[in-house]
């Protein structure tokens, strides 16, 4: 394939797809999911008009990451008028709306206890609200911030599990449908088990709609994308791997792959090891050491990065990000260090 085929290697492609409402950034734990997705809601900032931040990693970074403090509803970004974030664990709200349940409300009873009956229904219905929640705050775009890989993929298996859940709910209906009419109205003390079984059915009905509706959303390619992230080591790479592969099976687009920590960019080991032999002698002993392991580093990076592009690189936009001598922490650092998303090291420099 011709150079000028290649995808270009920066995140410009999202910044400029004005479709784009979900994007979802993941990857192994540790690897800058947060760093990037602030990065790249910083970068969405300036051609969108409002860009909203949701960290659903139950360990939370964004506060960190900004410097100040992110609850649970939309709160706005020191020196952007355009930029909110929040922070929320979607386990904590299931739990939360179940404590909130009336102990007369029978049919929210009910609805919990179906909740409760089938494993991982729960966290998949407390999603479903947090994505109604999210639609409802009229963003043009939402950036996830996702926990680690395994619990990522969890997430976005809930409108699958839903769907097979209810599926089974209407199959047990048309099999049962007078019993279940009966014992709703017996349990919510009426005498009217049509009415009963439709108040019951129709709240499940509601939220199957809003997850036929992400479902849809999720498999849009011009509405739904996934950055995969990782640094350049095995673990890593092995990982993303086994992401792009499972977002495959769930049908959810992903053509990005942000490489973080990389060390010297623009230069490959092979250079720094010819610097290193016309110079090294002339160093003290502590820095030929401290060279020596830089250089092992270097040719290990350099290593996974050539099998991504390997892996990648004919169809991904893959962007390398360099390792700095200081951490990614506040607006001003955060803005800087965006730039290298659309605007990446030049290689060939």
């Amino acid at each position: 394939m011709d150079d000028l085929d290649l995808p270009d290697p920066s995140l410009k492609n999202i910044i400029d797809q004005t479709t784009l409402q979900w994007v979802f950034v993941g990857g192994k734990g540790g690897v800058g999911k947060t760093t990037t997705s602030c990065c790249l809601g910083v970068q969405l900032a300036k051609s969108r008009t409002k860009v909203l931040l949701v960290s659903t990693d139950p360990a939370h970074n964004l506060s960190d990451a900004f410097c100040q403090k992110i609850g649970r509803e939309p709160t706005p970004i020191h020196g952007f008028d355009n930029l909110c974030a929040m922070e929320i664990d979607a386990s904590q709200e299931a739990e939360s709306e179940i404590e909130a349940t009336d102990d007369n409300d029978v049919f929210g009873q009910m609805f919990n206890d179906l909740q409760n009956s089938i494993p991982g229904i729960d966290e998949a219905m407390s999603f479903s609200e947090l994505m109604k929640q999210v639609q409802q705050l009229d963003f043009d775009v939402v950036v996830f911030d996702t926990a680690p890989t395994g619990h990522t993929l969890r997430l976005l298996s809930f409108p699958t599990i839903l769907e097979k859940a209810f599926a089974k709910v209407w199959e047990l209906k048309d099999r049962f449908g007078g019993l279940i009419g009966q014992a709703t109205a017996l349990m919510s003390g009426g005498n009217n088990p049509a009415a009963a079984q439709e108040q019951l059915l129709g709240k499940l009905e509601e939220t199957r709609a809003v997850i036929n509706k992400v479902n849809q959303a999720f498999q849009d390619p011009t509405k739904t994308t996934f950055v995969c992230v990782c640094i350049p080591e095995f673990l890593s790479i092995y990982e993303t791997e086994r992401l792009v592969q499972e977002l495959s099976k769930y049908g959810i687009d992903s053509h990005n792959i942000v490489v973080n920590q990389v060390l010297f960019p623009e230069k490959d080991a092979e250079e720094l090891s010819a610097w290193y032999e016309a110079n090294g002698a002339t160093l003290p002993k502590e820095a030929r050491e401290i060279c020596s392991k830089l250089l092992a580093r270097k040719r290990m990076q350099d290593k996974y990065i050539g099998q991504c592009f390997d892996l990648y690189g004919d169809d991904f936009h893959v962007v390398l990000m360099p390792l700095l001598d200081y951490e990614v922490r506040g607006v001003e650092k955060l803005k800087t260090f965006s730039e290298l998303l659309v605007d990446p090291v030049d290689m060939d420099e």
